[in-house]
């Protein structure tokens, strides 16, 4: 599996994801929304973004791994944040970081009105590409 990351000279450079990501591999993984939940499905951190993110991508790692991939193999993920704001990034990139660490997957960060429950503050979803 090989993902080629490139940020065209034409694109101002994002520090925290890649413009555009080539995918090279033989199956893809689709991961659905992860929620901040812990594994009996109890809400993590009410009113809390941090505790929420650092749940939600960890949760995300635990779904990567079930399906045999790493976080290094995820080409595209999408984040939803209840009523975004930009004091928020940093935040949601801290969690991020724990999980990818270098890896700067393709990304698309919407603010939404709410998600599934109204309690969650952040979802993320994903789409890995990794070898048979």
């Amino acid at each position: 599996m090989a993902l080629e990351l490139i940020n065209p000279d034409s694109l101002p450079t994002p520090p925290t994801y890649t413009h555009v990501i080539v995918a090279t591999g033989s199956r893809m993984v689709f991961i659905a929304g992860q929620e901040p939940e812990d594994a009996q499905g109890a809400l993590v951190g009410p009113g809390d973004l941090a505790a929420q993110a650092r749940q939600v991508f960890a949760n995300l790692g635990r779904a990567l791994a079930a399906a045999g991939a790493r976080p290094e193999q995820v080409a595209k993920m999408t984040i939803f944040v209840v009523h975004h704001r930009p004091e928020y990034l940093p935040v949601i990139e801290a969690a991020r970081v724990a999980l990818f660490g270098d890896h700067k997957p393709v990304d698309t960060l919407v603010g939404v009105e709410t998600l599934a429950r109204p309690e969650y503050l952040i979802e993320v979803d994903a789409i890995a590409v990794v070898d048979g």
